[in-house]
């Protein structure tokens, strides 16, 4: 069944409930209302019909007088002498019987109530009320008024054909209104259905257009932002699988590479015809290309573990000063053998950081300003700015051409790949300096003009 049909047998059983409810409930009141009034207006009727009957003369017009009281009433009169005898009964007027009496018990109750005396039995079809009488034309003793109770309740039955009428009448205009209304609500339901199996089935294209300001249109609008945001993961996932699927292809390009020069390598040397320089000269190549891999293969558990490791980084306070001096100890021959001054600043600060990946920082910064720089000044800083101490390393080298800034820190990307691989690097320098410093929820920086020099630099929390 759809949910259009649950809505309206909903509202359509649930509002039919309801007012055969209140039908039978107003029924219910009414009957009890008139019997209420039925059981007063016969006790206020008993009292002048008393009046009438003691005033009543025996005489060939006693009858008569009597039929016309019950007549006009319309109650039964039943009156009984000083012995409790019957001895008249109208409307309905036959011939007494000698035994007939009135209860001893209720003739005793008459006598000591002054007024009316009610007799209400709900098991009883007739609704009675007794009274004395004083009288002095007749022998009348005791009055008897009676009445049916479906006399009393006659009106009902035109209240309740009215009430059916009127119930059957509600129960239309309730069919058509519950259908109107379960359409009117079921329809966003549907369209937010079927939007959400096409997100579930892929296509987070669509979006939903609901005009409205209730919790239809609000949740419309957590659909379509939900889909934009499917849309904007599946971009991010096709991006990742791209740069996953290159970063693949990188890592057999970068290890095929020098393993074939160490094969072609050790071919030479099997040769056996080769002289002594020869034999030193492929047997450094075989080295440096060793070395190479045991670099990129350091590299990439690096990123790894800043990939998987929570504790990637172990923080601590240490003079930064003493990070530079030793890069600058480290690279100061190979700086020299191209003919580059290297330099490095005497200002000590006191950061929280872990030493030893802020030294992978900046030994792979200073490595990369050798590589590209052919001749002039390399130089290591630190200097405090607003509380933060800037770390920053420049240099007079070729520079980075502006559209290379913004990959310029993804993994294997070269802004010349033939150069860079001739100079020994594996494209995960950068990249290793971006995950350290993200781990310490720093960023690295970059400014480059081609033919200039470039300057990196990022920034640490000042504890001097």
């Amino acid at each position: 069944m759809s949910i259009r049909a649950k809505l309206a047998w909903t509202f359509i059983l649930l509002l039919i409930f309801g007012i055969t409810a209140i039908s039978s409930y107003s029924i219910l009141f009414i009957r009890n209302y008139l019997l209420s009034e039925g059981e007063q207006q016969i006790i206020n009727d008993t009292e002048w019909l008393a009046i009438t009957i003691q005033n009543l003369r025996v005489d060939e017009d006693f009858e008569t007088n009597l039929n016309e009281a019950a007549r006009t009433s319309g109650y039964r009169l039943a009156i009984y002498d000083e012995n409790g005898i019957l001895f008249a009964d109208v409307p309905y007027y036959r011939e007494l019987q000698a035994d007939e009496t009135i209860d001893t018990n209720i003739a005793s109750l008459i006598r000591n109530t002054e007024g009316s005396l009610l007799l209400s039995d709900a098991s009883s079809e007739r609704l009675t009320s007794y009274v004395g009488l004083e009288t002095i034309h007749n022998p009348a003793k005791y009055l008897q008024v009676s009445i049916s109770k479906g006399q009393i309740y006659e009106p009902i039955k035109t209240i309740r054909w009215i009430i059916y009428t009127g119930m059957l009448i509600s129960i239309g205009l309730v069919l058509i209104v519950s259908i109107t209304f379960s359409r009117y609500i079921s329809k966003p339901i549907l369209q937010l259905e079927a939007a959400a199996r096409d997100i579930a089935g892929g296509n987070t294209s669509k979006s939903l257009n609901l005009d409205r300001k209730d919790e239809f249109g609000t949740l419309a609008e957590s659909l379509n932002r939900m889909a934009e945001k499917l849309r904007s993961d599946n971009l991010e996932l096709k991006k990742l699988y791209q740069k996953q699927a290159q970063f693949f292809a990188d890592i057999t390009h970068e290890i095929r590479n020098p393993l074939h020069t160490i094969a072609g390598s050790i071919e030479m040397l099997q040769l056996g015809q080769l002289d002594e320089k020869q034999q030193k000269k492929y047997l450094l190549t075989a080295e440096r290309q060793t070395h190479r891999i045991n670099r990129l293969f350091k590299d990439l558990v690096t990123l790894q573990r800043y990939d998987s490791d929570g504790q990637f980084i172990q923080k601590k306070r240490f003079n930064i000063n003493q990070a530079i001096q030793m890069i600058a100890e480290l690279y100061d021959s190979e700086a020299s053998e191209k003919g580059l001054k290297l330099q490095a600043s005497n200002r000590s600060f006191t950061v929280e950081a872990d030493p030893d990946k802020i030294e992978q920082v900046l030994e792979n910064l200073i490595s990369n300003a050798i590589k590209f720089t052919n001749s002039g000044t390399i130089s290591m800083n630190a200097r405090e700015d607003n509380g933060q101490v800037i770390v920053e390393v420049l240099d007079t080298g070729i520079g980075i051409s502006e559209e290379h800034l913004e990959r310029l820190f993804d993994r294997f990307y070269r802004t010349d790949k033939a150069r860079s691989r001739d100079k020994g690097g594996t494209g995960l320098g950068l990249s290793v300096v971006k995950s350290i410093l993200d781990a310490h929820n720093s960023d690295i920086h970059v400014e480059s003009t081609p033919g200039e020099g470039s300057r990196f630099w990022f920034t640490l929390p000042n504890f001097s």
